[in-house]
């Protein structure tokens, strides 16, 4: 009989299952929770690394108590956790996608509360920023840092899906994003999206507009009825070029299904692993093959807990014939059936050019590239350092002094570029970048022109985005 392989998993649902594992920990979730459910909700937006770019102080003074109550009322909804949950991310590690600015209300005025993502050149710790929008040209600026897509994005918005951000609105997740679809595009609610999109931007129940199915394509649609009284269908249209332009985009939160969704048909991620208001909205009898409970309860508000590896067996070495034992001993690594004195010989033997121990390189190879590198340059890589600091502590321990090798000089490229989004944040870049360059042909780039600052040669250059929702 010919050997039979299992089918490999797809790089989509691949990308995904890293994200819900490392992106949004555990720990964000129960603090953010708990500081949400007790008002706090800028301590919510600091427990969820969302820095808060408005003063609604300000924003009464500028604009009045209305709006600045409604803004504030927001604020209070928002579940910056189930927002970072639901943030659409990049291939292939599945980072926030870069330079992005969304809108998650809209109010009169043209005035928008939106949450901005940084550069890739400044996307260390993942953060992202919440921030008051106005019109182009009717208000101050936007800080101190350029923002290279300072605008609304038209394609990625969540004002008209609350129910990704808005905790009080979060059981409408089930029936908005194609619980009963089996395919990745969520047709069958194209249609009462586009009604949605279509009042939203004042244009009537009916009209063209467009979707984006891929890189380099998309297709041209209208909304059609035969009067008011019957469900609305969506059909193809041909239409000129400039006129396609200037239609209303489907925002990609209704195109595209749930990863959520895929994963659990899928069987890589079970229920308890998905945000509790993920889960608390997916029915059961939205698909039998979706092994999803019909309630989730919140996690308990107290202590945060951090992902700290499980404590089993120590580490067991062959050692001049015998087996011997590697475990943590007062804070650090220790080869424990070797006498501390004939340890002592043996690194000094070391340092003098001899060779080492069995159990002392075992311990030199932990500490330089240990197995458990991999999830710590995932949590490194969606900014949960504290998650990767509490791996390593508990792999090392306390007292552990890293060495040269991978472990060391991940930890350190995560260090310098967090440094690089305090350069962003402060409006300190030294270099400005060449989107914002007005003439970006005729710039002279040498040595020491940081590699943000150079300029796009092409397609190839850019991050890819071909994995999104």
């Amino acid at each position: 009989m010919a050997p039979h392989f299992a089918s490999a998993i797809p790089t989509r649902l691949s990308m995904w299952q890293r994200v819900r594992q490392y992106a949004v920990p555990p720990s964000m979730i129960e603090t953010a929770t708990a500081r949400r459910l007790a008002g706090d909700w800028a301590g919510a937006c600091a427990a969820a690394r969302v820095d808060v770019d408005l003063d609604l102080r300000a924003v009464r003074t500028r604009h009045g108590t209305d709006l600045a109550s409604r803004l504030r009322a927001d604020l209070r909804r928002l579940a910056p956790d189930l927002l970072r949950w639901h943030m659409p991310r990049i291939a292939p590690d599945g980072r926030l996608r870069p330079g992005l600015t969304l809108s998650l209300a809209r109010y009169p005025g043209g005035l928008r509360l939106v949450v901005r993502t940084p550069p890739a050149r400044a996307d260390a710790g993942q953060r992202m920023s919440l921030a008051l929008w106005e019109a182009p040209g009717d208000g101050p600026s936007w800080g101190r840092h350029p923002h290279p897509h300072p605008h609304p994005d038209r394609r990625f918005r969540l004002d008209l899906h609350r129910h990704l951000w808005d905790a009080g609105r979060s059981g409408e997740l089930g029936r908005r994003r194609g619980v009963d679809e089996d395919f990745p595009l969520a047709r069958g609610s194209w249609a009462a999206e586009a009604e949605l999109l279509l009042r939203a931007e004042g244009l009537g129940p009916r009209g063209a507009f467009t979707v984006r199915l891929g890189t380099r394509s998309r297709e041209v649609l209208e909304l059609v009825a035969p009067d008011d009284s019957h469900v609305p269908t969506v059909r193809p249209v041909v239409l000129p070029a400039q006129e396609v332009a200037a239609l209303p985009v489907l925002p990609e939160a209704a195109v595209r299904v749930l990863p959520d969704l895929e994963l659990l048909r899928a069987g890589l991620i079970s229920a308890e692993r998905l945000h509790p208001l993920v889960a608390a909205a997916l029915p059961v009898s939205g698909s039998a093959s979706l092994p999803v409970s019909r309630s989730a309860s919140l996690p308990v508000p107290g202590r945060v807990s951090l992902p700290v590896p499980e404590t089993g067996d120590p580490y067991r070495v062959e050692c001049r014939g015998e087996v011997h034992r590697i475990t943590l001993r007062d804070g650090v690594l220790t080869a424990v059936d070797h006498d501390p004195a004939e340890v002592r010989r043996e690194e000094l033997l070391v340092a003098l050019g001899g060779p080492a121990l069995p159990c002392l390189r075992a311990i030199d190879a932990v500490h330089r590239s240990p197995e458990q590198l991999p999830a710590v340059r995932e949590r490194l890589r969606h900014g949960d350092v504290a998650g990767a600091l509490a791996v390593v502590e508990g792999l090392l321990g306390p007292g552990a002094v890293l060495r040269e090798g991978p472990l060391r000089e991940e930890l350190e490229t995560a260090a310098a570029r967090r440094v690089e989004h305090g350069l962003f944040r402060s409006g300190l870049v030294p270099v400005a970048p060449a989107s914002a360059d007005t003439d970006a042909g005729t710039r002279r780039v040498g040595r020491r022109t940081p590699r943000h600052a150079h300029p796009k040669r092409g397609k190839n250059s850019r991050p890819r985005t071909g994995l999104f929702y």
